[in-house]
């Protein structure tokens, strides 16, 4: 079977690779990936059962429940959405066109570019429309809370949470250029 040219074999696949990211490409990607690092730490702090600000029944529901279930739920929490924010440099990264070999039954195998573009795309319009949206109703009920954290702890929780505001629009451009890159 003779291998077009411009196509290069890889694994169980033959690819055909898609052109490399311009620089901002790789940079934006690396920046949706990292907004969601602060609030993960804020969320792992939170689970270990450090005092980040709340008070009254707030600071006994999370001091009933952190440590123990809770800090398993934010430790997970916190790992999905790392993971979720990692996957954003497969756009522009070659491991984002084949998958690694180490997976299961799919590893070596090409990724269609319209299923990454598909899934990108649907993620950052997900993670934008909830994020803004909760940023602008129960983020800003929530922080009038009196039992709320204010002062220091309320401006450190919101600059925790702030950068998630860029991770829906930053995985869009990334999308975009992706899906530009991989048009045959």
């Amino acid at each position: 079977m003779a291998i077009e040219e411009g196509v290069r074999p890889v694994g169980r696949a033959a690819v055909r690779p898609v052109r490399e990211p311009a620089r901002w490409a790789v940079w934006t990607a690396r920046a949706a990936a990292l907004t969601v690092v602060p609030s993960g730490v804020w969320r792992v702090v939170l689970g270990l059962g450090v005092p980040v600000g709340f008070s009254g029944s707030l600071e006994r529901m999370f001091g009933r429940s952190m440590p123990g279930w809770g800090t398993v739920y934010v430790f997970c929490l916190s790992g999905l959405a790392e993971l979720l924010g990692f996957l954003s440099l497969g756009l522009v990264r070659p491991w984002g066109q084949v998958l690694v070999r180490w997976l299961p039954w799919l590893g070596g195998r090409r990724v269609p570019p319209w299923v990454a573009v598909t899934v990108a795309g649907l993620g950052a319009t997900a993670v934008t429309v909830v994020v803004w949206w909760a940023s602008l109703g129960p983020w800003a009920r929530n922080m009038s809370d009196p039992e709320s954290p204010h002062g220091l702890a309320g401006f450190v929780m919101t600059a925790c949470y702030a950068p998630l505001l860029g991770w829906g629009p930053l995985l869009a451009v990334v999308t975009v250029d992706y899906y530009r890159r991989s048009r045959r």
